[in-house]
C-alpha cells in the first residue's frame, strides 16, 4: 500500500483531528512523507482541514482502494489515478493478452464515452470502472450483460443506503428524474469460432461531483449532494459482489421494476422515420416493446436506437 493510500486509512478511522507527528510515527515515516501524503490526496478530490498544533481530519471524500476490493472481490482490480477511459483499458489488456475476470478502475476520465460514443462526463467525485469477462459464448446464448449490471446496482445501492434508484431503457441509472449513472456492455467475437470471447462491462456512477457543465446542469445530478454516508469502495465492491452472488432472474426482475419507461408514452426515430407509441414490456435480451399509435407493435434493439424523449 502506497504512503497517501496509508494516511488515508488512518484519516478515515479518526473521528478528531490527528497530528502529522502522530501520523508519521504510527507509519514509520517522516513528516516531510506525511505532507506529501496530505498533499496527493487532496489532488484525489478529498477535503481535508488541517489546523496548527491539532492536525489533519477528514471532512469529504474518500479514496478507491485496490486491495480492498480485491480482499472482497473474486476478481483481480487494475487501478489508475487517471485514464482516458476504463473502456479502452480493458481493450488494451485483452488485447495483450491479459486474463479476464479483472476490474479496471479510475479516479476519473480524461475521454469517458457512453452508448453510440457519446461523451460520458467523468471528473473526481465519481465511480469509473470495466469489468472483462471471457463467456465464449454464440452471442445469441449470451447474458443480458447490461441488465443484469443495472439490476446489480439498483440492488447494490439500495441495499447500502435504502435510495430507490431508477432505470430508463436501455442502459441509464437515474435519481429523482436526474441522469446519475451509465452502463456500456461491449462484445469481442472471433471470426474464427463466431463465439463472443470477450465482454467488457463499463459503469460510470455519479458519486459525489458537486459541479457539472452548463449543458448537463439540468439533465446529471450525483447519487449524493453531500457527504455521502458509505464509501466507493463499499458500492464498487456491493455492485460486484451483488452482480456474480444474485440469481439472473431476480436482477432482471429488479430492472423491470425499476424502469420509469414502463408505461410512458415514448418517441423513437427508426430508418429515419419518427415514431411515438406506448412502452408495453422489456424482454430478456433486452428489447423494448412498444405499441405504437397505429396499434402495431415493434421490438426495438438497444444497439440500434436510443430513446428520443417519454412522459
Amino acid at each position: 500500500m502506497k504512503s497517501y493510500q496509508a494516511v488515508y486509512q488512518i484519516l478515515s478511522k479518526e473521528t478528531d483531528y490527528i497530528s502529522g507527528e502522530k501520523i508519521a510515527e504510527k507509519l514509520s515515516l517522516s513528516r516531510t512523507s506525511i505532507w506529501k501524503a496530505i498533499k496527493r490526496l487532496e489532488q484525489e478530490g478529498i477535503e481535508i482541514d488541517s489546523i496548527k498544533n491539532r492536525g489533519y481530519k477528514l471532512m469529504n471524500g474518500d479514496l478507491i482502494l485496490p486491495e480492498i476490493l480485491e480482499e472482497n472481490l473474486p476478481i483481480k482490480v487494475s487501478f489508475k489515478p487517471e485514464t482516458k477511459s476504463t473502456q479502452l483499458d480493458a481493450k488494451e489488456a485483452i488485447d495483450l493478452g491479459h486474463e479476464a475476470n479483472t476490474l479496471y478502475l479510475a479516479s476519473y476520465q480524461t475521454a469517458g464515452r457512453g452508448r453510440f460514443q457519446r461523451s460520458f462526463y467523468s471528473p473526481q467525485g465519481g465511480i469509473y470502472m470495466t469489468l472483462h469477462l471471457k463467456p465464449n459464448l454464440p452471442y445469441d446464448k449470451l447474458p443480458s450483460y447490461t441488465l443484469l449490471v443495472a439490476g446489480a446496482v439498483y440492488k447494490a445501492i439500495k441495499n447500502l443506503t435504502l435510495i430507490d434508484v431508477d432505470i430508463k431503457w436501455v442502459n441509464d441509472i437515474y435519481l429523482n428524474n436526474h441522469k446519475i449513472g451509465g452502463i456500456l456492455t461491449e462484445a469481442i467475437t472471433s471470426v474464427e469460432t463466431g463465439l463472443v470471447t470477450d465482454i467488457i462491462i463499463g459503469v460510470g456512477i455519479n458519486f459525489t461531483i458537486k459541479d457539472f457543465p452548463q449543458e448537463l446542469k439540468e439533465k446529471a445530478a450525483s447519487l449524493f449532494k453531500a457527504t455521502a454516508p458509505i464509501t466507493r469502495n463499499e458500492l464498487i465492491i456491493e455492485i460486484w459482489r451483488t452482480f456474480f452472488e444474485t440469481p439472473a432472474e431476480e436482477l432482471l426482475y429488479l430492472y423491470k421494476k425499476q424502469s420509469f419507461i414502463l408505461g410512458k408514452e415514448v418517441t423513437f426515430t427508426l430508418e429515419q422515420k419518427d415514431y411515438k407509441g406506448l412502452a408495453k414490456d422489456i424482454s430478456e435480451n433486452g428489447k423494448l416493446l412498444v405499441q405504437c399509435d397505429n396499434g402495431k407493435e415493434i421490438w426495438l434493439n438497444s444497439g440500434e436506437i436510443s430513446l428520443n424523449s417519454w412522459k
